[in-house]
């Protein structure tokens, strides 16, 4: 450890994090041969009190799924049966311990996170994973995913990551804390070379040997040995410009290749073999021909022990062992190889190993394959199953199987995340005589890829293609293709060439009938068909009985719920239903807390996270924002923006807030989400009129209104009538007559009525009768007041209620009727305030104010000195829940939770569970 002080004081601290239970992770990044591994070994010298797990990444092992987290986790599974029953289930079927659902990868992450905070209960862990750029890409994501929801555990996670290797596991640990292994200081350098070169060394030469090697200690320490007296007293050996990995790496090459054959034999066997399986090397070794004592004149070089478990001096080494042997040499290990692996026990390493020992096409070898990769996919481990699609696709010798497996390898593949290899193997695909089924399923999944990559109307004309397609040969799946391109279309907005809606509409009504009794996806697909080929008020009476079925089937088919939410949100909203909203934003939530889905909840959080800031709930909003951008974060998914924007337009305290709402729209286009361009306008359009500046929201909203997007559109025509109206107001008390705004809200209002009345729900008929009042006078503007109220009592967006207080109380004052306008200012002052619309609240003061009023200024309420998450956990709390379930609810530990709780009842000044809720709602 010579020169490495600093980065040992480094891992002591984390080791006391660990112990007096503060999380703590740490990413070592260096070059190979750097010293990562010597640290890690310094950590684990260490950790006297604790349990150490170790793991280690394998180059050939990264298309074995859960490989690396088998390693890490197997001396602590005693602890499963401690786990909440849906993460014992998923880690088990994932460990291929029983059989089951295929598990969502993040729902494993869960069952680890849990697996080791109970272990740490009863002892400290402190896990490392060596290499961990070479883990299998399940593996890494799982990991990551815990690194990131580690915090209040008696747990300290390392990963030792070569600079210079970029696996595909790589990323996933970008944005941990990082500790940048470098070279050794040039006095620490020379002071290392000296102690392993005997006799003199010429300083010349030494300095030549440092500068060539940087310092860094294993080619410091190996480098020296394949140099001559002559080389080392006069520096006559020629310097070598290879890349140092490189250097070292030929170095334990040439070792290797003056061992005897037997010795270089059972190391490729070694080296090919990366479990360390010490019988199975033996029975591999027998098979072969290998004396028992063939690894002697290795163990000898320092190049691998031999003890309970085979272990390599260096990562280097092993990947020099394999290189040193022919591809014949090769597939003659991994043969003897797969002989000697249990079919039982092992079916997946044994295909593994057959693949690669295969010289030539050979079907036996390639179903295997298949069979593995169902095997793979059951567990979860979607990027192996692409990974032997993949193999078997080349081993296959028939040309129609092999462009159906490859077909399948790249539905895999993008279902993995790597839409670029998909659409290579999709080429390969083509080049196979595929059904007329086939192709069709495969010009889709180049659309989807199109459209996972870029939102908006790049993959439309594909999806298209793609339905007409599949409309010969498979009805149910061109409809899906055909509600697919509507999406696409919706999102690419006013980025579409015109007309292109109606076009996509029209094709979408002439799909073939579904099936029977239809799919909620098919009744989605007659009433969005409909509704963009007629218009609003023409699809209107389809799409709520399709909102309808959603609600109602939504327990029994709640797949379907999740796969088309991010459409059904954008109908409901269009149609103002809040009911809708409600009831699906639930279900979405809480069937992917139950199931885990990961890769959903974010977007189950957003909807829901909406739906509480219309009906003025703001913290627990903000809560849930919090949650999905916490979870997008260990996840390593893009993050959803819209409910955080739609509680910043809300809120109208921050003076940042259009700069935000400008990136975030400039974000979306850059990808073809053209819909994007229309949610910011609405949102500045909400944001100005909150400010009372309503020429710039009038302006906003006009813009907005340039185009129908769904979820937008109606929602920017009353934030223009009312722009308009206060606008209109403005100019006419200064100018003395009426003029444009009021010509511009009076057409808002006739577009806004026949959406309004083709909805007929509560909220959509009381902001209606809301924009007649704000344009009518005297006693019929009284009575839409009133009847604007009374409707929306019965919705539950209590946000647009308010504001109808607040237009209602201001138009009073205007009238000289002060009493009235002081209640209902009142009462739109009291919920603004409550529910944290500060710049509406502020206009409510400024009215009664007018009115004559004293506002006294209100204290800031208690709960708002809690953060979003612990106001999340303390509400769960209050509710009865115990740690663990919030834990399960939330994707954090239970101790975790009690952390986070003690902070609350600090903060909150109470001393048990029982007076959280009195503390929370202030009674």
């Amino acid at each position: 450890m010579r020169g490495r002080r600093g980065e040992c004081e480094a891992l002591e601290r984390l080791l006391a994090g660990a112990k007096a239970g503060e999380s703590q992770v740490l990413v070592l990044r260096g070059e190979a041969g750097v010293g990562k591994s010597a640290l890690i070994d310094y950590l684990v010298t260490q950790a006297a009190g604790c349990q150490v797990l170790r793991a280690a990444g394998v180059e050939s092992e990264m298309e074995l799924a859960f490989a690396g987290l088998h390693q890490l986790c197997m001396p602590i599974m005693g602890h499963l049966d401690g786990l909440p029953g849906p993460q014992r289930d998923a880690l088990a079927i994932a460990f291929g311990l029983s059989a089951g659902n295929v598990p969502d990868r993040f729902l494993v992450g869960l069952a680890v996170l849990s697996l080791l905070a109970e272990a740490a209960e009863q002892q400290p862990l402190v896990c490392v994973v060596d290499d961990a750029q070479w883990l299998d890409q399940v593996s890494a994501q799982t990991l990551a995913f815990v690194a990131r929801r580690l915090l209040a555990e008696r747990v300290a996670l390392v990963f030792a990551v070569r600079a210079s290797a970029q696996g595909p596991a790589d990323d996933q640990f970008r944005g941990l804390r990082e500790l940048c292994v470098r070279g050794l200081r040039d006095d620490d350098a020379r002071a290392l070379l000296d102690s392993v070169v005997p006799g003199r060394l010429d300083e010349r030469v030494r300095d030549r040997i440092v500068a060539e090697t940087r310092g860094n200690p294993l080619a410091l320490l190996e480098l020296p040995r394949g140099l001559t007296a002559a080389d080392l007293a006069g520096g006559f050996g020629r310097p070598d410009a290879r890349p140092l990995a490189s250097q070292i790496e030929q170095h334990f090459l040439r070792r290797i290749e003056a061992l005897p054959d037997a010795t270089q034999r059972l190391l490729l066997v070694a080296a090919a073999e990366p479990v360390g399986d010490i019988s199975l090397l033996r029975r591999v070794a027998e098979r072969l021909g290998l004396s028992p004592d063939a690894g002697a004149a290795a163990e000898a070089a320092g190049l691998i022990e031999f003890g309970t478990r085979t272990r390599f001096r260096h990562p280097l080494v092993r990947s020099a062992a394999y290189r040193a042997a022919d591809q014949a040499e090769r597939q003659n290990v991994h043969r003897a190889l797969a002989e000697a692996t249990d079919p039982e026990s092992d079916p997946d390493r044994r295909a593994w190993h057959r693949a690669h020992a295969a010289a030539a096409p050979d079907e036996a070898v390639a179903g295997e394959l298949e069979r593995s990769a169902d095997r793979a996919q059951a567990r979860g481990g979607i990027a192996a199953a692409a990974a032997f699609l993949r193999r078997a696709t080349e081993l296959t010798p028939d040309p129609g199987t092999r462009g159906a497996r490859a077909l399948a390898a790249a539905q895999a593949t993008f279902e993995a995340g790597a839409p670029d290899t998909a659409r290579e193997l999709l080429a390969a695909a083509e080049l196979g005589p595929l059904d007329e089924l086939q192709r069709a399923r495969l010009a889709r999944l180049r659309a989807q890829i199109v459209f996972a990559r870029r939102r908006g109307g790049e993959a439309l004309p594909l999806l298209l293609d793609a339905a007409k397609a599949l409309k010969r040969v498979d009805p149910g799946q061109a409809r899906e293709a055909y509600l697919e391109a509507i999406g696409s279309a919706v999102f690419g907005g006013r980025l579409n060439a015109p007309g292109v809606m109606a076009q996509v509409a029209r094709a979408a009504a002439a799909a073939p009938p579904g099936p029977l009794p239809p799919r909620l996806a098919d009744v989605l697909l007659d009433g969005l068909a409909t509704r963009f080929a007629e218009g609003h008020v023409a699809g209107a009476p389809l799409l709520r009985p399709a909102l309808q079925a959603f609600r109602r089937d939504a327990c029994e088919h709640g797949d379907d719920v999740m796969r088309w939410l991010w459409l059904t949100w954008l109908v409901a909203g269009d149609m103002w239903d809040d009911e809708t909203w409600h009831e699906l934003t639930t279900h979405a939530v809480r069937t992917a807390r139950q199931s885990g889905a990961l890769n959903f909840l974010p977007l189950a959080l957003t909807y829901r996270a909406a739906a509480h800031v219309h009906a003025g709930e703001f913290d627990v909003a903000a809560g849930l924002v919090e949650e999905s951008d916490a979870i997008t974060e260990a996840t390593r998914n893009s993050p959803l923006a819209y409910a955080s924007l739609l509680l910043l337009a809300w809120r109208g305290e921050n003076p940042d807030a259009p700069e935000v709402i400008r990136a975030n729209v400039g974000d979306a286009t850059s990808w073809g989400e053209g819909r994007a361009i229309g949610l910011g306008h609405y949102l500045n359009a909400l944001l100005h009129n909150g400010l009372g500046e309503y020429a710039t929201a009038l302006d906003s909203a006009r813009r907005a209104c340039e185009y129908e997007d769904p979820g937008v559109y109606g929602f920017a025509l009353f934030e223009l009538v009312e722009a308009a109206a206060r606008d209109e107001a403005g100019q006419a008390g200064e100018a003395g007559q009426a003029g444009e705004a009021g010509q511009a809200g009076e057409a808002a209002l006739r577009r806004l009525t026949e959406r309004a009345e083709a909805g007929g729900t509560s909220w959509a008929l009381g902001v209606l009768a809301r924009s007649r009042a704000l344009l009518s006078e005297g006693r019929a503007a009284d009575l839409l007041y009133r009847e604007a109220i009374e409707h929306l009592q019965r919705s539950r967006v209590a946000v647009h209620l308010a504001r109808t207080h607040l237009v209602y109380g201001e138009w009073l004052r205007r009238e000289n009727r002060r009493a009235e306008a002081r209640e209902q200012l009142r009462t739109a002052y009291e919920l603004l305030n409550r529910f944290g619309a500060k710049a509406f609240a502020e206009r409510a003061r400024r009215e009664l104010l007018a009115t004559g009023e004293t506002v006294r200024k209100r204290t800031l309420e208690v709960r708002e000195s809690l953060t979003a998450q612990e106001a999340q956990i303390a509400r769960l709390a209050a509710d009865g829940k115990t740690n663990s379930q919030i834990g399960a609810e939330l994707f954090i530990s239970p101790r975790t939770v009690e952390w986070h709780l003690r902070k609350v009842f600090t903060k909150l000044d109470v001393d048990s569970r029982n007076k959280l809720r009195g503390a929370l709602t202030g009674s």
